[in-house]
């Protein structure tokens, strides 16, 4: 069924060839190198979620979590270990995934944060397998990343205008709900066609105000897109084939839609394969210079008393902010490259410490912070970043460090570790699953854990797993 509307002459059906690959994906189609990318970023952001025990916002979460879900149900409030309604866990254990800063990167935001918690918790409560639980992550990455791209802002898009980047989240969670619940193909694209409707309008006030509020919105479009897909469950009339009608969705959203994108090479090449996971915990920008400050520090035995100046070039537009009297948020924080890497050459081991709340105005952390400093090169627009970023190229940058006896080291990269184009292997997101979880368990649980996410495909009854998530 094609869509025509009115006299545009305008014939399309984006949505039902989408819908129909969401259906029809099994296990068996996907290829090994994209299960096991698909495995390894399970592992990671279920890590990354326990890191973040230890921050007031993780607290505040699992208590919205339990307000909206109630008390005792079918899915697990991750860390607190309690369980709640799939909607009140979805939107704990995603806020939990952005807490840190510490997921993904797609080409357009984070879908990890939503499609992992949203597929494990409805995996859990439906008793699926981890074959059924990795598809459901496979077809939320290539239908999330294809609806995203067709709605990108062109690179002029005025930053006041807003980016969306928490507005097509929805769709990281409604895709691998109606994935689980088994939806047929007409109820997947009901299921997108009240994520359409669900999807808010793009706003910048995260930009200008820094508040942690930006973390919560990740929860609150996971619960609201499997409020999607169980509202397409039980059935409502028509409500078909939004994608396909530029008035409902995408005119909404850009001024550019580019909706050749919904089903562009579907099937053939695989989009979870081109996404960024981040090494540390910290704004997508700064990964670079903190690789990069990691490599100097270490192979040259710099300790920090001997640090005079730490110079970033070319710097990144809006990720420079000094604040000398304190940070006031974690947000704030993590989106500020001299914090950041204050916190790493204070506790080189990344952890949730990094971003506690004394930590914010730490005198010994802001007078680290006060010596990193921009190089002399023009600075990286974000906008135009991600334009490359989708084109596979990344920025090539320089850190210099100046040591008070007079010492310079300088080191210059383009795709830090984690990076589509170097990305960890198997043994380092293992790695990074023990510092992560840590923050939570400690040997034999901690390693059980391991375990089974690293072989998860074995997994009869993703139950299993979800109930080894808590502190």
């Amino acid at each position: 069924m094609s869509f025509h509307l009115f006299d545009t002459g305008k014939e399309t059906n984006y949505t039902e060839q989408l819908c129909k690959f969401i259906h029809d994906l099994k296990y068996e189609d996907i290829p090994p190198e994209v299960t096991e990318r698909a495995k390894m970023i399970a592992m990671q952001t279920i890590g990354v979620s326990l890191a973040a025990n230890g921050i007031p916002l993780v607290e505040k979460a699992i208590t919205l979590g339990k307000r909206c879900g109630g008390e005792g149900g079918v899915a697990t409030l991750w860390i607190d270990g309690s369980k709640t309604s799939i909607p009140g866990a979805v939107f704990c254990n995603s806020t939990l995934a952005d807490a840190l800063d510490w997921e993904d990167c797609a080409w357009t935001g984070h879908p990890s944060a939503g499609i992992v918690p949203v597929a494990l918790a409805c995996a859990e409560a439906y008793n699926k397998s981890g074959k059924e639980f990795l598809t459901a992550i496979v077809a939320g990455y290539e239908a999330y990343t294809r609806i995203a791209m067709a709605v990108q802002p062109p690179e002029d898009w005025p930053n006041y205008k807003g980016w969306g980047l928490t507005a097509w989240q929805i769709f990281a969670a409604v895709i691998p709900a109606a994935k689980l619940l088994g939806l047929d193909v007409n109820k997947i694209n009901q299921a997108i066609g009240f994520g359409v409707t669900s999807c808010p309008i793009p706003q910048s006030f995260h930009q200008s105000a820094m508040s942690d509020a930006y973390h919560y919105e990740h929860g609150f479009r996971s619960m609201e897109g499997v409020m999607c897909a169980f509202n397409a469950e039980i059935g409502i009339s028509n409500y078909m084939n939004a994608l396909d009608d530029p008035w409902a969705f995408e005119n909404h959203l850009t001024s550019e839609p580019v909706n050749s994108w919904y089903t562009k090479d579907l099937g053939s090449r695989w989009l979870i394969m081109e996404t960024l996971l981040k090494h540390w915990p910290a704004n997508m920008w700064i990964q670079t210079p903190l690789e990069l400050t990691d490599k100097i520090m270490t192979e040259n035995n710099i300790k920090k008393d001997d640090i005079a100046e730490i110079i970033i070039d070319p710097p990144t537009y809006l990720r420079m902010a000094y604040y000398p009297e304190g940070y006031t948020s974690l947000t704030q924080a993590q989106f500020s490259m001299p914090f950041m890497l204050a916190s790493y050459i204070l506790d080189p081991v990344p952890s949730s410490r990094w971003l506690r709340e004394e930590r914010l105005k730490d005198k010994e952390l802001l007078a680290i912070a006060a010596k990193v400093k921009s190089g002399p090169s023009d600075p990286i627009l974000m906008p135009s970043a991600f334009k490359n970023f989708q084109k596979g190229r990344h920025p090539v940058i320089t850190v210099t460090i100046k040591t008070n006896d007079g010492r310079e080291y300088s080191e210059t990269m383009e795709k830090h570790l984690g990076h589509p184009g170097n990305m960890m292997n198997e043994e380092q997101f293992k790695d990074r699953f023990r510092i992560q979880a840590s923050a939570c368990m400690s040997g034999e649980r901690l390693e059980k854990t391991l375990d089974l996410l690293a072989n998860v495909e074995d997994c009869a009854d993703m139950a299993e797993v979800a109930e080894l998530l808590h502190r």
